[in-house]
């Protein structure tokens, strides 16, 4: 069976009774050519164990325009290259007819859209891997059906002559956290490996008298055996997954390499396959591949979950989270102690390993990581270690359906690249309030997609239509096709899929759902995305911008203020204090307003329901607006609130200081104290003067560390070089006085004070601290945020004091 553009079509197994079949989850997926024909490798984790589904022979294929067939025929027939067209029942969105060019090769196909492009053709659809493709079309998103013929392996099973269509079927997969110990000139100490299968640390050194006592850890001669023993222990136990912290960039970077100065390649896929390594064509990012195993990092998959840290370093998560971490944190202490306990004292070296790998793991588990990202994968098909991979996601989610519908997916350019507006954000009005109520769209963008029916192929079908009927209007010309799109249904699946996930307590999949549907917005807005178009994007942020500035009218039309506005969320002022019950009674009456009047209104504007709904969020007792630091404008993005909720109070900080990574220790607790006694009513001169006092007497030093990152090499800053800037180059002008590797040139983390003679490492510290600089820049910015909504002064309580110095 053939689908009509020359894919195959996935196979009803169940009618095929001769063949057995069964169901796998994808680990990994590979392509590549063997001899004149492609090779697609998937392999699965199946209820019985791993399997090898290895497929032969499927054609790489694009498509081009049929005006120009016969001379891209002739460009093609001239460089010698095989292929075969076909006339196609598909259009592009130009509506012109297309032929797919099928090659048997990767490679061919590859270098044949390269010429075509650099002729001036159009290839569409040739950046599409095979891989990609071959589960695409079958609506593949990590689980599937499959059957062949079956040959066992050692520790698999093979299967050749697959056939294979989509299933729900899900595992758990097994995991194992791994690090590693080594030299500062990258000669490796040990590896440690902790899973739910087996917990040991690989040491080089000699075995001691009392290793009966430590079976947890393997003794090796060299590092030759230690990659030796490495190999043999994935061959023994076999996980699915490798975790670990920078574990791709630093971990395997470095294994890959002493593994080729040893001369043994590191086998550590399944079936002993061969590791491979690929470096970034444009950053210092590297890629590792182990077939019928996936590597994640911590850093990326929990960036990726939307997770955020003061720092990314393993200490820091750690003790966030956990409130521990390694004792070391300074990497030339810890290089020194690594070194030293090498040495003198290798269990205590091998417990040092096997924590990292403990830490790793728990931060995994609590955060539910690795389900997390199953689910990505069974929502959107994307890999499990693909890094952010929205545009991957849609793409994977929209082709097979376009092209069902008629339509080749467009090629991905950035010509005529119109930027779209972003989320509306209210002009503030600032003060010092009581009772602030926050009524929130729920989902807003993906809601508004629904609604108007916002959609590439919807968008096509409607500029298509005379008729107005026919269409709903969006903005900047773009109008909708009320019956031909896609997108507004995936959403609506998703809408709901996310609602029951929620009612089962599963949030690893409520979290995966949000993320994927909160992204279409930011797809179809990106240049990145081959389906961009600013119609699509601006009829999305420009129709928030009309709901936002309506409903704040219906709000002032019931009496009450709007204070400030930002992209989906409303801040209502009620204008004196209220109780609970009263602030939520208010909330709800609003929101039962609000949405029967967004329900009515769009059935009678645009004869279409409404998905739209808004929630009744926070009652905030107590709420400041700022104003833009040394101006009377409201401040936007930024506010805190007291929320007292049954008894549990606490204050929420909105994109002011305590939230930001580049404001010291002392500023962070200096505003949340002053806040707490503002809100609560509490004496705050005392407090002001007191801090000041401390401050310059030199009792917080602690506290007066900046925390800032290099994020470009230090050689690149020439001019205006910014405080951390000028630190790292001390600190590093003391590692090369020392006769250390530089720590700084190529970006990182630096801690740092400001003395009298400038910013100093706290690494290389030897100058007096500036207190008055800690006074002037930390603290008083924080109090002429709030101070003179209470009638007081920062200047006015502190000079005074500032004369016993």
């Amino acid at each position: 069976m053939m689908l009509e553009f020359g894919y195959t079509a996935s196979v009803n197994l169940t009618s095929e009774a001769a063949l057995q079949y069964q169901e796998g989850f994808i680990i990994s997926r590979h392509g590549r050519d063997i001899g004149d024909v492609t090779e697609l490798v998937f392999w699965v984790q199946t209820n019985t164990g791993p399997a090898k589904l290895v497929i032969t022979g499927e054609k790489p294929v694009f498509f081009v325009a049929n005006e120009r067939v016969s001379a891209a025929q002739q460009t093609l027939t001239e460089a010698a290259f095989r292929f075969h067209c076909k006339a196609l029942a598909l259009c592009d969105f130009l509506h012109r007819e297309m032929t797919g060019f099928y090659f048997n090769t990767i490679s061919d196909a590859t270098r044949a859209s390269r010429l075509l492009q650099a002729e001036e053709f159009e290839p569409y659809e040739a950046d599409v891997r095979l891989t990609d493709r071959y589960l695409m079309e079958r609506f593949i998103c990590g689980g599937l059906t499959f059957t062949g013929t079956a040959k066992q392996k050692n520790g698999f099973v093979e299967y050749r002559n697959v056939k294979a269509k989509a299933s729900d079927y899900s595992t758990s997969l097994s995991r194992v956290s791994l690090d590693i110990e080594c030299s500062e000139k990258g000669v490796l100490y040990s590896i440690g490996l902790d899973g739910e299968m087996d917990s040991r640390v690989i040491m080089v050194g000699p075995t001691p008298d009392d290793a009966e006592e430590m079976p947890w850890i393997d003794w090796v001669d060299n590092e030759l055996e230690l990659l030796k023993a490495l190999n043999a222990w994935f061959i023994r136990f076999d996980p699915d997954v490798i975790v670990g912290w920078s574990v791709v960039d630093f971990d395997f970077r470095l294994l890959i390499k002493r593994a080729a100065f040893n001369k043994i390649d590191l086998r550590l896929g399944r079936g002993a396959e061969k590791a491979h390594w690929r470096d970034s064509n444009n950053s210092r990012q590297g890629f590792i591949t182990l077939p019928g195993r996936v590597v994640i990092d911590g850093i990326d998959g929990l960036k990726t979950a939307t997770y955020s840290f003061r720092s990314w370093s393993l200490e820091s998560v750690s003790r966030e989270m956990f409130g521990e971490g390694k004792a070391i944190d300074n990497p030339y202490d810890r290089m020194d102690s690594i070194n030293r306990m090498f040495r003198d004292d290798k269990p205590a070296l091998a417990k040092y390993n096997l924590q990292d790998c403990v830490l790793v793991n728990r931060i995994f588990a609590d955060t539910h990581l690795m389900e997390f990202l199953i689910q990505r994968t069974r929502l959107t098909g994307i890999e499990l270690d693909r890094i952010g991979g929205s545009v991957a996601a849609f793409t994977n989610l929209y082709m097979p359906r376009l092209h069902r519908a008629g339509y080749v997916a467009p090629t991905l350019t950035s010509e005529n690249w119109i930027a779209s507006p972003g989320g509306y954000v209210m002009d503030s009005k600032p003060g010092l309030y009581d009772s602030v109520l926050v009524l929130d769209f729920k989902s807003l963008y993906p809601s508004i997609i629904r609604t108007f029916l916002i959609d590439p192929l919807g968008l096509i079908e409607g500029l298509k239509q005379d008729d107005p009927s026919l269409t709903v209007p969006g903005f900047r010309g773009g109008v909708f096709h009320r019956e031909t799109h896609f997108l507004p249904a995936m959403i609506e699946n998703l809408w709901k899929a996310r609602d029951e996930a929620k009612r089962q307590g599963e949030k690893a999949f409520s979290q995966a759902i949000k993320i994927i549907m909160n992204s279409f917005y930011g797809v179809l807005g990106s240049s990145g995305c081959r389906f961009f178009d600013h119609r699509l994007a601006s009829s999305i942020t420009m129709r928030g911008h009309e709901i936002m500035k309506l409903t704040r009218d219906l709000i002032e039309a019931k009496g009450y203020n709007v204070i400030y506005g930002d992209t989906d969320s409303t801040f209502v002022s009620l204008g004196r204090q209220y109780s609970h019950e009263e602030a939520d009674a208010v909330g709800q009456s609003l929101v039962a307003h609000i949405n029967q009047w967004w329900d009515q209104h769009l059935l009678d504007e645009y004869q279409i329901p409404s998905a739209l709904e808004i929630e009744y969020e926070t009652h905030y007792q107590k709420f400041l607006m700022p104003t833009i630091r040394g101006q009377d404008t409201g401040s936007k993005k930024r506010y805190a609130g007291l929320v007292d909720k049954q008894g549990e109070r606490h204050i929420v900080y909105k994109g002011l200081e305590t939230v930001r990574t580049d404001w010291t220790p002392l500023a962070q607790e200096f505003q949340q104290t002053l806040y707490q006694r503002v809100f609560d009513g509490e004496d705050i001169d005392d407090y002001v003067r007191t801090m000041v006092e401390d401050t310059l007497r030199g009792h917080n030093n602690e506290k007066l560390i900046y925390r800032k990152r290099l994020r470009r090499k230090l050689s690149d800053y020439e001019k205006n070089v910014p405080p951390h800037v000028r630190a790292a180059r001390k600190a590093d002008a003391v590692n090369e006085k020392l006769g250390r590797a530089l720590q700084y040139q190529h970006g990182g983390w630096i801690e740092y004070v400001i003395t009298l003679n400038g910013p100093e490492p706290l690494e290389a510290l030897v100058s007096q601290y500036d207190y008055q600089h800690y006074v002037d820049k930390q603290l008083k910015p924080i109090a002429d945020g709030i101070l003179p909504f209470v009638g007081k002064s920062f200047d006015a309580l502190s000079m005074p004091q500032l004369g016993l110095f």
